[in-house]
């Protein structure tokens, strides 16, 4: 056997995506991210391979998802190179840094909670700040698009746009000794959004892929029919003398809705009102957006030379604490745009508390939102919320506009995927299961479904 992947992450579920690729006596891993929602006991769990025999990292893109065990890998003993584009290994540093400060916050809560009920100990956090900063010495080869890179003299690898998040890219590696190429897709966008552009189409004559399945079993909306929804949904709470709370993900999907509320405003569409950008880590990504317009669409790159894309006179940026404190004093016409998108941390719980049980106002949710995460509570229905040691009731309005989502729908996996002519093996990856065996009996219909394999969690599979 000269070559075969490992399954380490987002492998039957959504996240903490990591995949090793051992050719010869190369191993490389592809992405390192953390398990969310249910998945997140995971972390603790020790990676099945000696860390310091890993000679490269590719990053595909920066969210924690796919990054956030980074540190984890350096603290076990993680010694090679760090591989990505310049935004993602930009955006990645201060994700990381969030996401210590995230842990060290929520293990002194569970602490304390531990001591005064006489609760066994929470673990402790998987890493720190300090940690994290070891971790950038790594960081090493920052690779444009489309521009071979050889780890080996008979391994390359060529990164092309994923049109997923700034800097996002799917990786092709090409065994050139062998004559096999093999595409991890890492998560590929959904098309017609602003500010990115969308993917590329993959080299034909791949052999083996990966391929994520997010939202396989369904199409979304277009872009336009979203932005419409979160109009309405803006204008009727506001009549009813409301606040919008949206939830958001700092990377990406804050930066687009300031995009399309500047829109609005210019369109004069949007009311008078307040709106808050309630993350010190939303502010600077957004920063990161505004030093790297190369990797802009058409659109964004034009807009840019005549002003500020994510900036309108309504908006306030919020980094302190009191501040953000604050808002929740304002009682209506407020859209409040605060992290984690998904509900399990940060500064959208105290907003929560304060408006959720207000039937004037409304929740919007613009992400995906995995299984175990109180956002996907929300959804499926859930009549109360237990926060902040209380249990209060769901009374606001709750939208879900999927058409904001940066993941690809079913139409343009399809899309992607169908370029690639005859692969011996498709492997579904990063998604729930029954949504990957939608895709897999819809895929089946032109590659046969004996091409096509669902991975389990730690399963080593042989390529060749």
């Amino acid at each position: 056997m000269e070559a075969s992947i490992s399954f380490y992450g987002a492998s039957q579920g959504v996240t903490g995506s990591s995949f090793l690729l051992k050719i010869r006596d190369v191993n490389i891993l592809i992405d390192c991210g953390l398990f969310q929602g249910v998945e997140a006991e995971n972390n603790y769990l020790p990676y099945p391979c000696k860390l310091r025999d890993i000679s490269y990292l590719i990053l595909t893109h920066a969210h924690v998802d796919h990054c956030g065990r980074i540190p984890c890998l350096v603290k076990e003993g993680f010694r090679g190179k760090i591989i990505g584009t310049k935004p993602t290994l930009q955006i990645a540093k201060i994700m990381l840094l969030d996401s210590a400060k995230v842990m060290r916050e929520h293990y002194k809560t569970l602490y304390r909670k531990s001591l005064r009920k006489g609760l066994d100990l929470p673990k402790p956090p998987l890493y720190d700040e300090y940690d994290v900063v070891e971790s950038f010495k790594y960081f090493q080869v920052e690779l444009p698009y489309e521009v071979p890179f050889y780890l080996q003299k008979d391994i390359k690898i060529t990164f092309y746009d994923a049109g997923h998040i700034l800097g996002s890219a799917y990786v092709v590696i090409e065994d050139l000794k062998a004559k096999k190429k093999i595409i991890f897709s890492g998560d590929l966008g959904n098309k017609n959004k602003p500010i990115v552009r969308d993917f590329t189409l993959p080299p034909d004559d791949c052999d083996f892929v990966l391929i994520e399945t997010t939202y396989a079993d369904r199409n979304h909306k277009t872009f336009d029919e979203s932005k419409g929804e979160l109009l309405q949904a803006i204008l009727d709470t506001f009549k009813s003398g409301g606040n919008v709370l949206i939830p958001t993900f700092a990377l990406e999907r804050a930066q687009e809705i300031l995009f399309v509320l500047r829109e609005f405003y210019e369109k004069g569409l949007l009311p008078p009102c307040h709106v808050f950008l309630d993350s010190p880590l939303s502010i600077k990504a957004t920063k990161i957006f505004k030093d790297n317009p190369e990797f802009y669409d058409e659109e964004a790159l034009q807009l840019l030379k005549e002003k500020d894309p994510f900036s309108f006179p309504y908006l306030y940026l919020t980094e302190d604490v009191e501040e953000s404190k604050a808002i929740n004093q304002i009682r209506s016409y407020a859209i409040i745009i605060a992290g984690n998108g998904t509900l399990t941390g940060g500064r959208i719980l105290h907003h929560l508390k304060n408006n959720i049980w207000r039937e004037e106002c409304s929740l919007v949710f613009v992400g995906f939102q995995p299984k175990g995460t109180l956002g996907r509570k929300i959804i499926d229905g859930a009549e109360t919320i237990h926060l902040f040691g209380e249990e209060i009731p769901v009374r606001s309005k709750i939208y879900t506009i999927n058409g904001f989502s940066s993941h690809a729908g079913q139409k343009e996996l399809l899309e992607w995927l169908y370029k690639i002519k005859n692969p011996e093996t498709i492997f579904l990856v990063h998604g729930e299961l029954e949504k990957m065996s939608i895709f897999k009996t819809i895929i089946g219909k032109s590659y046969g479904e004996e091409k096509i394999y669902i991975p389990r969690l730690a399963e080593e599979v042989p390529l060749y």
